[in-house]
């Protein structure tokens, strides 16, 4: 999933630091079903942050989201009056040969 925060006046990167600083990162990278749990902050506009959050099943999303970690990202979210786009991809590992030419590894 693409979760992107907007704030004003940088709350989003505070956002961002006070979950890490929190460990809940950490936590949540530790969670069963994890794959990828990382933000970037956009170029264009920097009152946006991006989250990659990917996980190996709906039942280990699921899971997360019961978690106790959730009440604490809400809070935040909630804190920083933070405000979110989502958009959710289903992942394919599959690369037609014709894309390979324009990769550089």
């Amino acid at each position: 999933m693409n979760l992107r925060y907007k704030g004003k006046n940088g709350v989003a990167m505070k956002f961002v630091q006070e979950m890490i600083s929190s460990g809940t990162v950490e936590a949540i990278r530790k969670e069963k079903g994890n794959l990828k749990y990382e933000y970037f902050q956009s170029i264009d506009d920097a009152e946006t942050v991006l989250l990659i959050d990917s996980w190996q099943d709906q039942e280990s999303i699921d899971i997360h989201h019961a978690s106790p970690m959730m009440k604490t990202i809400m809070d935040l979210r909630e804190k920083y009056d933070l405000h979110m786009s989502v958009e959710r991809y289903k992942s394919d590992d599959s690369m037609p040969e014709t894309d390979h030419q324009f990769i550089r590894k």
